[in-house]
């Protein structure tokens, strides 16, 4: 592959590297939407990233806006580019999982969700309510188990509470261990709507291993439930019809080919059966 440090007319860091006075700190890290490059700013560390979507600079307005308070701090933004402060150890909240630490990731994900929740000052940016998000399930016509998780996410949509600008897509990959400032959330989808939303991913990561335990999830459940004051049933409702949106977007991805992580289908399958045993007990 073409080293992306160099600064040819095609090395889409280059006019950013210059203008924010950036020095190359590591290789470039591809991925289907953007490009990564480790630099350092005045000597410290940063992550250059450029992305190939609108919808990633739209959520980088959200990072921003959090202003470093339980996400990563963001330093620069122009259009479809991003500088923020980078963590270097390269520990995820994955590891802990993978450690045999799940209690612990879980009460870390609901203290930075809380952050994030809180009340800010300050204009918000443009974002996508619940309501849209959903549409690839509550337009789709499914039956069996994914027949009621579009029930119950018309049901939930239409009874949303205690609304809040939502992170979109916290899971363990997404959190990060930024050392002296703790544990940060990177990647937004920047999102509206009720707060149990962003308590979700959780349940369907790091692995299918994990997610389909049926121990985990009891624990994760009661947890969250407890953490973060949520009401259990509702939660529970609310992530039968968020893994049935999961599971219609894997099976939309598969109709168009284009088959990113093949574990998904079965884990949000999974995670759905388990809701949706808890809602018959």
């Amino acid at each position: 592959m073409r080293d992306l440090r160099t600064t040819d007319q095609q090395n889409p860091f280059s006019p950013y590297l210059k203008r924010w006075a950036l020095t190359p700190d590591g290789d470039p890290i591809t991925t289907p939407r953007a490009g990564l490059l480790p630099v350092l700013r005045d000597g410290e560390p940063a992550m250059l990233k450029v992305s190939t979507e609108p919808e990633e600079g739209f959520g980088a307005r959200l990072l921003a806006w959090w202003g470093g308070d339980g996400a990563a701090r963001v330093l620069a933004l122009e259009d479809n580019a991003l500088l923020l402060e980078r963590a270097t150890n390269g520990r995820a909240l994955s590891h802990l999982v993978r450690e045999g630490r799940d209690d612990e990731a879980t009460r870390i994900t609901c203290r930075v969700i809380e952050r994030l929740h809180a009340p800010r000052p300050g204009p918000l940016p443009d974002l996508i309510p619940l309501t849209q998000w959903f549409r690839d399930l509550t337009d789709a016509s499914p039956d069996g188990l994914l027949g009621r998780a579009k029930q119950l996410a018309i049901g939930m949509l239409g009874q949303q509470t205690d609304i809040r600008p939502l992170h979109g897509d916290i899971h363990h990959d997404n959190i990060l261990d930024f050392g002296e400032r703790g544990w940060l959330v990177i990647d937004p989808k920047r999102l509206i709507g009720d707060r149990v939303f962003d308590y979700l991913n959780v349940f369907g990561n790091p692995d299918l291993k994990s997610a389909a335990d049926p121990t985990l999830f009891e624990r994760r459940l009661a947890t969250i439930a407890e953490v973060a004051r949520l009401d259990r049933k509702r939660l529970l409702q609310w992530l039968l019809a968020w893994s049935g949106l999961s599971a219609i977007w894997c099976i939309n991805d598969k109709v168009d080919g284009d088959v990113t992580d093949p574990d998904r289908l079965a884990i949000d399958l999974k995670v759905a059966e388990l809701a949706a045993a808890e809602l018959d007990r």
